[in-house]
């Protein structure tokens, strides 16, 4: 694997860094010793920096790290947990939840990284569905998980990291005290099963996706990538992404302690951005990931600059189109070009921006990370001419794409055309190699003959000074088939009239077209989003059906 002295070597180009590009992956590899052990030699070095919801701060090493994993694996095989089990770890950011990871990682199990915002049925599903022996939660989700347990037959046992008084349930400081912390870990092959992440169904029940242990190396080039010879000395990393999604997990923890990094830990009950401005300037970050709508939302905070001492130096971005207006802004307000970067759950990370190497297109997605081989491509894979728009699709074999689907052979031979891996996601490939992203197939609105992305209109709405935040979605017509409907937040103490809806329309239609514009806008408290922070234009959708299906009647 490319070192970061010599991935992106000063003074390269984008496509001389690409065409050198070779991958180097071991036949055997853990994550755990990769991304904890070897820095454990080191006893001071700092692996985490922990505040709670209580504003307590707290610092942990490597070696810390090592110990407490050794523990607990121990612990885990005393519960029965051996090689392929999956391991339930229903927590948010705090060191417990790195435990829990390296652990099930040491004894060759599988981690099953899970969003405390689940309620009882999407526990239900997921922990039945991946057959999980062990589950480690706190005493917040405890109920929840010890609710669906009965229902649950290969859930032996439920392990909580916060004291509590429960029958049945393992205590995980009373059940480490007195371990030892020697251990020799399990001998993973690089191909060997990891983690499961679930897909976050928003096309369809949720899929558990099974990523091997090579997928973190898969994620390495991109990194660096996005976060410009990433590390750098003091380099420091916080997103708000939860660890549950390979956005917080993969993008952000496990990459940062591969290169011995130190990461925030704080876990909010929402995202807030005065206090993502005040959190960062605290704890001096310097490297965070967050997805456009949190960027959206620290627009609206006057002077960011001026009001925290920031150090930021690198933002990735990604989940969505970050569009050119927040771009913009980033530069303005806090010196940054955030690098927009793409992929999806089983195929992470492989396009993306990186201001040192290439010139950054703003609305673009990018271009092939090196090491990956991205195209746009018809449904029987075949690749199409640059402007076309087809299927976003990524060329197997490549260490970041998943292993299958677990318990689900037929949705994974579905997920490829031959040797390409589709994603669901329409976009085109200019002359340069940029790809622009158009939207998900079942996005796309089809209004008077013309194909219409989202992304475009919501990107437009989102550069009048009255909106917050904006979706657009196709609305059943008798004519067109479809025409533009906008659902659209507006700033705090903006009231949403009719005028105001007109001239917005009208807005959208001077600086686009007069077939993309929005023919209908509805004012809306609050847009629904995924855990992940992404606008769910399927209910949106939904909703219009629901409407329509309602008037017919």
């Amino acid at each position: 694997m490319s070192r970061p002295d010599t991935f992106l070597p000063a003074g390269t180009s984008y496509e001389d860094v690409y065409a050198r590009f070779r991958w180097n992956i071991p036949a055997t590899y853990n994550i755990a010793l990769d991304v904890c052990d070897r820095h454990a030699s080191d006893r001071t070095r700092l692996a985490m920096i922990y505040e709670d919801e209580t504003g307590r701060v707290s610092e942990h090493t490597f070696a810390e790290f090592r110990a407490r994993s050794n523990q607990f694996a121990r612990v885990l095989a005393g519960l029965g947990v051996v090689r392929g089990d999956r391991v339930g770890i229903v927590l948010s950011q705090r060191p417990e939840t790195a435990v829990a990871h390296l652990s099930a990682y040491k004894l060759g199990a599988v981690a099953l990284p899970l969003s405390t915002l689940f309620g009882p049925e999407a526990l239900d599903y997921r922990l039945r569905d991946s057959g999980a022996k062990v589950v480690v939660t706190d005493a917040e989700s405890l109920d929840r998980v010890l609710g669906v347990r009965k229902a649950l037959p290969a859930l032996a046992h439920v392990v909580t990291v916060d004291p509590v008084d429960a029958d049945g349930v393992v205590d995980y400081r009373r059940a480490i005290e007195g371990v030892s912390d020697a251990l020799e870990p399990e001998p993973t092959a690089a191909d060997a099963p990891a983690l499961i992440i679930y897909t976050s169904g928003t096309t369809g029940p949720p899929k558990g996706a099974l990523h091997a242990h090579r997928v973190l190396l898969g994620h390495l080039p991109s990194i660096e990538f996005y976060h410009e010879y990433f590390p750098k000395p003091d380099d420091r990393f916080w997103s708000p992404a939860d660890w549950a999604w390979a956005g917080g997990l993969l993008d952000v923890l496990l990459p940062s302690w591969h290169y011995g990094v130190t990461v925030v830990a704080h876990r909010a009950r929402k995202f807030d951005a005065e206090r993502a401005y005040a959190l960062m300037a605290q704890h001096r970050v310097r490297n965070t990931f967050l997805v456009p709508t949190m960027l959206k939302m620290m627009r609206q905070v006057d002077e960011p600059r001026r009001r925290w001492n920031l150090c930021i130096r690198s933002i990735f971005t990604g989940g969505e189109a970050v569009g050119e207006e927040v771009i913009r802004w980033a530069r303005e307000a806090l010196g940054v070009t955030p690098n927009e970067g793409y992929g999806q759950t089983e195929v992470n990370l492989v396009l993306g921006n990186s201001s040192v190497l290439m010139p950054v297109k703003p609305g673009s997605m990018g271009r092939a990370v090196p090491g990956h081989v991205v195209d746009v491509v018809t449904e029987d894979g075949r690749p199409v001419p640059p402007g076309e728009i087809c299927e976003v699709a990524v060329r197997r074999p490549d260490p970041v794409m998943f292993l299958g689907y677990w318990n689900n052979p037929k949705a994974t031979e579905e997920k490829f055309v031959g040797e390409w891996a589709l994603t669901g996601d329409l976009a085109r490939r200019d002359a340069d190699g940029y790809f622009w992203f158009v939207g998900r197939k079942d996005d796309v609105i089809s209004s008077g003959g013309y194909r219409i992305g989202p992304g475009e209109i919501e990107d437009c709405l989102a550069g009048h000074p009255a909106v917050a935040l904006a979706a657009a979605v196709g609305r059943p017509d008798s004519v067109r088939g479809e025409v533009v409907k906008a659902f659209v937040q507006l700033r705090e103490g903006v009231r949403g009239t009719p005028e105001l809806a007109r001239e917005l329309s009208a807005y959208v239609r001077s600086r686009l077209s007069a077939h993309e514009y929005p023919r209908e806008i509805e004012f809306i408290e609050a847009l629904p989003t995924t855990t992940t922070g992404k606008v769910k234009r399927a209910d949106l959708r939904r909703l219009e059906r629901q409407r329509q299906g309602e008037k017919m009647a």
